[in-house]
This record gives C-alpha cells, structure tokens and sequence, in this order.
C-alpha cells in the first residue's frame, strides 16, 4: 500500500496517511488521530477521480460525506463515527486488503509532502465480509444512527469498489474515458446562473478561476479584489466625467467577473471557509451600492442631484431580496408544500427558452450590472437610474405576482422553524415586542389574512404622512406611531398564515420609505446622503440576518437589535428627529445615526463572521 498511486492522491488531496494491517487495530488508530482534525477511511481497492475524492473527503461545509469507497468525518462527526467503527469491526474478518485513515493534518489546500506523510503512517485492512466495503457501510451506519451523510452527485465522475480483476480494469478503462479537468471546470459554475453570466461571463471566467487555483489564491483574496475593482469604478463614476463613466462601467463589468470568480474558484477547489461566506454575503450588495453612491456624486459634480433616485434604487433592490427570502424561508420545510402555479413553472423549464427568459425577466445581478454598466458608459446618472427603477420595478412586480399565486394556491402547513425565520426577518425591536405582549390576545383574534393587511395598512400610514403632510409637522410622528402598533399586532402571533411571509419586506419597505420621503422633503438641506448612509447601513444588518438564519445559526443577539432599536424604532425616532429639528439639523442627526448604526452592526456582524462558530454559508443560486 505505502507508494500507491492511492495513496499519493490522497497527500495531493492534503491529507496524511496512516496504514494498518488488522480491521480490529482500525478504532485505535482512529483514536490516535487529534480529536480536532478531520478524518477519511478509503478502501485500498478505490478506483475512481481524484476529483471524486475531492468531493467527497475535503468539502468543508458538511459533517460527514462518503463516495463509494470512501468516508470522512469532521471533528463534530468523529464519535459517531467512531461508534460505527466499532459495531463494524466486530465481527467482521480480515480480508488482506488496505484502506487508509487519512487526517487532515494541514489546510485541505496545501498538500501534504510527497514523502514521510503524517507521523506514524499506518494501513487500515479491508474488511468486507459481505455487506460491502468497510467504508461504504460505515457511511450507512452513519445514516442509521441520525448522522446526515453527504453524499456529492458525481456526474461522469468514476468512484467505485471493484470486486475482480476484470471489473477493477472496467473501472480504470471507465477513468480513462473521462475528461476530468473538464468535469471539474463545467462542475465550478453554477448549475441556475443567469443568461449573462452563463453565456457571456462563465465562458472565460472558469479559466481564470482554474488559473487563480493553480497559484495558490484563495476565494477571499479574488472577492476582495472584486470589491476593490467595484470601489476603483464607483470613484471614476463620481468624477462626472464622460471618461470617467466610460472607466466606470469597464470597471464595474470587471468587477461582476471577478465575483463570478470567486465562487467558482471556492467551488472548484472546495475553499469554502466561514469568512468566505461573510464576504460573500455582503460585499456584492456593498459593491452596487457604493456604485450608487458614486454615481450620485458624479452627477451632483455636473450639477444634477440624483441621490432621492440612487436611494430610491437601493431601497427597491432591497425590498425585492427581502422579498425573496421571506418567502423562501416561509416554504423552506413547508409540509405539502405543492401548487398549480409551481406545477406549472415546472413544466415551463422542460421548453428551454422560457427557463432563460424568465430567468432574465427577474433581472438577476448579471443582467442588472450589465445594463447599469453599459448606461454609465453611455448616458447620465439621471437615465441610469431611472431605467434601473422602471427595470426593477417590472421585475419585482412579475417575482412577487408569482409568489402570491402559489402562495394562495398551494395548501402548506408551515413548521415552527419558518414561523420563527420570518420573526427574525421582521427584525422587531423594543416598542415592537413590547406592545406584542400587551396585544397578543387581540393578535390571536385577527384572522389569518389580517396580519399582513395590518403590516400594508401601518406601512401605508407612516409613509403616507411622510409624502402627504407638511414637512417638520406631528403628523409623521403620529404616522410612526400608529405603524409602531400595527407592526406589533402582525407579529403577536406565529408568522404562519400563507401570506405571513409579506410582513417582513412590508416593515423593510416602511422603514426605507418613511426614511427616504423625509429626507427628500428636507433635500436642500443635504439630508439625501445621509438617508443612504443610514439605509445602507440598516440594509447590511438585514442582509447579515439573513445569511445568519440560512447558515443555521438564528438571528443575530437580543442586544444587537435592542440597540439599534428595531425597525419600529427608527422609523419613528427618524420621524421625530424630521418634526424637531427639521433643516440641516435632521441631516446632521441622520449622519450621526448612520454612523452609529453602522459601527454597531459591523461590529456585531465582524465578530460572529470571523468566529469558530459561523457557518460555511455559500448561496447556490443567483440572488436577483
């Protein structure tokens, strides 16, 4: 065993490799290795991809994986493994073949040295006394004691046990006839990209992801590199120079490339790491609004004041995502959870020209970025926004319509988890929980399509009397007021009615509104940038919430949102804050609001991101 051609993929795969000759000294072996370092048995007879073994021993995002003839466990996995390992061993019989233990003693992207290996190199036998190989049946003892084992879809790829000397050269002749490399390279793209990215960005930017692979860069440092790239573009936009918007849109086009890169890169060489996933989760979002940022400021240079436009689009695109996830969190394990309208969006993707123009009608990051960049280039700020309005505006009107038709045609039966998610999406602070409990028992008493009315009719009057009334009177005041009652009445009771889920982008759409409309009636004096600021950071803590409760891990703490008030909190402290000091005096208050705001939550969001404990959270889809 020691030399084989198993064997050196395995150290190329990062691992060490420890080799015994008697099943029964494979617990104590196992045992040996650090309680913190990730384990893997491989049957000695293994024919199949390195990339197969790849995939399924160095994946980082899940506890216990296995392909044919091999199982891995990671730290939280190792005693159930262990456990399986021992009601495997007995009784069964040494049956002269190896399968190494191989621990993961280095980071999975550096490999391990081609000779010398892990201190105390041993071999595992193999033990298959009829029901299978050893590794194969301790990846189903896994499953049977509670264990989820993942088990990636292989494709083309070959990973197999071969029984005799004819199916083991079957299985090489099968190795053979694959291109793994392509494999690989077509397996680092998303499988729902959008048309953009699919036909006019993926083409390429595999390559270059393979090309940052094989030179050691890391998914952090390519998403860092977007974002620096986006930030370069957002400061060519603000010279409000045609040369400048020409650089912008380039740049910003750059920008979107090397995000794509960054997630095929972590895909193709399996890189995914808690930090990542912060990354990930925040700076796409960081990047197009610091665009719009900076496109504001460019116009203002030429003298044209667009920034009630660019908060306007952040506000939009938001909304829209919130929209997104609430509805998805409210039917993620939704029991019967079936409709004539999914039924029918089902059978839309078997005509494939549907499936890309529905998947361009929601106008995904591709398709959006595109289309700012080429405006940038070509027109004005003012047209830029504009267009981005009326595009977005259509989108979300098609994406929510089709929600709410499978939503009032499907009959769910939601779980406490997603009433529990779509609570923590409403982000409700003090005032909220507070008149929740004083209110429940009225709560209980709405019907079930009363709670998301309630929501619609305190958004409507808190943002009515922003747009409606006179600038710096009581009447925004009163507005908030009544929408700090409302809001807290829509979540005295568990969020599962079937149109629970619109609560959430309701309170988002109330917040940002009443904030935007007051600081553009108080527009002469400044209040407009600031507003963005103040959004974007609130935005943030919404979109970290989110990412939060899809890793596993819940909201943020108690104390985050109690100091930052909660929704109802800072609508109606920016709406006082309007009716008192009104003038420069609100922009001021506006400015230190934000500023506090954010410090606050990226502190928070800095700490539990870099933290042991975050989750490995990589978004498979293509967030619109």
């Amino acid at each position: 065993m020691p030399g084989s051609p198993l064997e050196g993929e395995l150290r190329a795969l990062g691992f060490g490799v420890r080799v015994v000759t008697e099943p029964s000294q494979t617990p104590s072996v196992l045992a040996s290795v650090p309680a913190g370092e990730r384990v893997a048995l491989v049957d000695s007879r293994f024919v199949g991809h390195t990339h197969s073994l790849r995939l399924g021993l160095t994946d980082p995002r899940f506890p216990a994986a296995a392909v044919p003839g091999a199982v891995t466990a990671r730290p939280e996995a190792r005693p159930a493994l262990a456990h399986a390992l021992a009601t495997a061993v007995r009784g069964a019989a040494p049956a002269g073949h190896g399968a190494p233990l191989a621990p993961a003693t280095h980071p999975l992207r550096q490999p391990m040295p081609a000779e010398g290996g892990a201190p105390g190199t041993e071999v595992l036998p193999q033990t298959d006394t009829g029901g299978g190989p050893l590794p194969d049946r301790l990846a189903g003892l896994l499953d049977a004691d509670g264990t989820a084992v993942h088990r990636p879809d292989l494709g083309s790829l070959v990973a197999v046990v071969p029984a005799s000397p004819q199916e083991r050269n079957e299985a090489r002749q099968s190795v053979e006839a694959v291109d793994e490399e392509a494999v690989r390279l077509r397996s680092a793209v998303k499988a729902r990209d959008g048309f953009f990215t699919t036909h006019f960005i993926s083409p390429y930017s595999r390559y270059i992801a393979r090309w940052c692979a094989r030179r050691g860069l890391t998914p952090n440092q390519v998403t860092t590199a977007s974002l620096l790239t986006a930030l370069i573009a957002a400061a060519c936009a603000a010279t409000g120079t045609r040369s400048g918007y020409v650089a912008a849109g380039a740049l910003l086009l750059a920008s979107f490339v090397l995000d794509c890169t960054d997630g095929q890169l972590a895909r193709y060489s399996l890189q995914y790491s808690t930090l990542g996933a912060w990354l990930d989760a925040t700076f796409d979002r960081a990047k197009e609004y610091a665009y719009y940022a900076g496109l504001a400021l460019g116009a203002a240079r030429g003298g044209d004041d667009v920034w009630a436009l660019a908060l306007g689009a952040m506000v939009l695109q938001t909304c829209r995502h919130v929209i997104d996830f609430s509805f998805n969190e409210a039917n993620h394990d939704a029991a019967a959870n079936t409709s004539p309208t999914a039924a029918l969006s089902g059978k839309l993707d078997s005509v494939g020209w549907t499936v890309w123009l529905r998947r361009m009608i929601v106008l995904p990051i591709g398709e959006r970025w595109a289309m700012i960049a080429v405006l940038t280039a070509c027109t004005t700020p003012r047209i830029t926004f504009v267009v981005l309005l009326i595009a977005c505006g259509l989108a979300a009107c098609y994406t929510t319509a089709g929600r709410l038709l499978r939503s009032v045609t499907r009959r769910a039966t939601r779980t406490d988890r997603a009433a529990q998610a779509l609570a923590d999406l409403a982000d409700s602070g003090p005032l909220a929980r507070l008149f929740a409990r004083v209110l429940r028992p009225l709560g209980r008493a709405l019907p079930r399509i009363g709670v998301p009315l309630l929501a619609l009719l305190g958004a409507a009057a808190v943002t009515a009397s922003a747009a409606f009334t006179s600038y710096g009177s009581a009447w925004p005041v009163l507005g908030a007021a009544v929408y700090v009652v409302s809001s807290a009445l829509a979540v005295a009771r568990p969020l599962k009615g079937a149109l629970d889920w619109l609560v959430p982008p309701f309170l988002r759409a109330a917040e940002y509104g009443t904030i935007l409309l007051l600081a553009a009636r108080s527009d002469p004096h400044g209040a407009l940038p600031a507003a963005f600021g103040l959004v974007a950071a609130v935005a943030y803590h919404h979109y970290d919430t989110v990412y939060r409760i899809r890793g596993g891990t819940g909201a943020p703490p108690r104390w985050l949102t109690q100091a930052i008030a909660g929704h109802e909190g800072r609508t109606l402290l920016v709406a006082l804050l309007a009716a008192v000091l009104g003038g420069s005096g609100f922009a001021t208050a506006l400015t230190v609001l934000a500023v506090l705001v954010a410090l606050v939550v990226l502190f928070e969001s800095i700490r539990f991101w870099v933290s042991a404990g975050a989750p490995a959270v990589h978004d498979e889809g293509e967030p619109a």
